[in-house]
């Protein structure tokens, strides 16, 4: 590999539209979520400024380490999270803005890199030496193994639908045969996909492992400064990074024209805006309910989603 290959990988990683775009991006849409929060609460909500100005305070800030707690996963943490959520953005926009590309297996390679910021969760809150950590760290190990299944049986019927697990196939096929969410087995899968990414983001009603009321942010409840920061960040990028899966699998197709850029953004902002409503309407549920209701009817939905796929529905 040459060098200006090695910088453009690096450019293509770490600013477009790796981790300075997702980044601001994301915390844009945060902005976005407090402010449509805000106003069916009837409030005013916060500028378009104030993620920025909280998380560059938090980074900005000395990182403290708990007493006795491991120093290597208390640090790793916050950095396997960012790091999830920068390669899950690289590979998702790649199929936004250069759809023809891609490498085989790349929709697989994304289910383990979308898994990063929850397992960054579960090993801070392991690391912190503090009981609402610990129990937190619980919760969203438990939590992981129930909605990973609708996620993949989501997935799977993608792959069903395209004959292939390479994101470039499912774009072109949608270009060909029109959008998978118009066929009934791509409804039920999109709905299952958006249920599953309400919890991977951590929101209402499965913010279950956080619970500020309850165990006081549980794995990040020992954080401060830089490591509260990042994770801070890597949720802001997977709250673009999720929501834009969603679209290039399932609402496609996405060619780099910019009619069909506009088009993605307004369909980005239409999820979005479906996962912030189900967040602010919603009160959280009990640990049991939710692996109830992801073991129980988000993988009987997710099966017979993929099953009406393989006859063709």
């Amino acid at each position: 590999m040459s060098a200006l290959d090695v910088t453009a990988a690096v450019f293509y990683t770490l600013v477009f539209p790796g981790l300075l775009f997702t980044g601001v991006v994301g915390l844009l849409l945060t902005w976005v979520d407090r402010k449509v929060t805000a106003i069916v609460q009837s409030r005013v909500g916060p500028p378009w400024y104030q993620p920025f100005a909280d998380v560059g305070k938090l980074l900005a800030k000395r990182m403290v380490i708990p007493r006795g707690a491991p120093a290597l996963g208390f640090l790793a943490a916050p950095l396997l999270a960012i790091t999830g959520a920068t390669l899950s953005a690289a590979i998702v926009f790649q199929a936004v803005f250069k759809p023809e590309e891609g490498f085989i297996g790349d929709l697989i390679v994304l289910v383990y890199l979308t898994a990063l910021p929850a397992i960054g969760l579960i090993v801070g809150g392991a690391s912190s030496r503090s009981p609402f950590g610990a129990v937190g760290a619980s919760r969203e190990m438990s939590l992981i193994l129930a909605y990973e299944a609708g996620f993949l049986l989501a997935l799977s019927t993608v792959v069903v639908h395209a004959g292939s697990i390479r994101l470039a196939d499912v774009n072109l096929a949608q270009l060909l045969e029109g959008p998978i969410v118009w066929s009934p087995s791509g409804l039920l899968a999109m709905a299952v996909l958006l249920v599953c990414v309400q919890a991977k983001l951590g929101f209402l009603p499965f913010d279950i492992s956080e619970a500020e009321t309850e165990i006081i942010g549980g794995p990040l409840a020992e954080y401060s400064g830089v490591g509260l920061g990042l994770f801070k960040l890597s949720r802001a990028m997977m709250f673009l990074v999720l929501p834009a899966l969603v679209v290039v699998l399932f609402w496609g197709p996405v060619t780099a024209t910019p009619a069909s850029l506009v088009a993605f953004l307004a369909k980005l902002l239409v999820v979005e805006v479906l996962l912030i409503v189900a967040k602010v309407t919603h009160a959280r549920v009990r640990l049991d309910q939710a692996l109830r209701f992801f073991w129980g009817r988000v993988v009987v939905v997710g099966l017979l989603a993929a099953a009406l796929a393989v006859i063709g529905l």
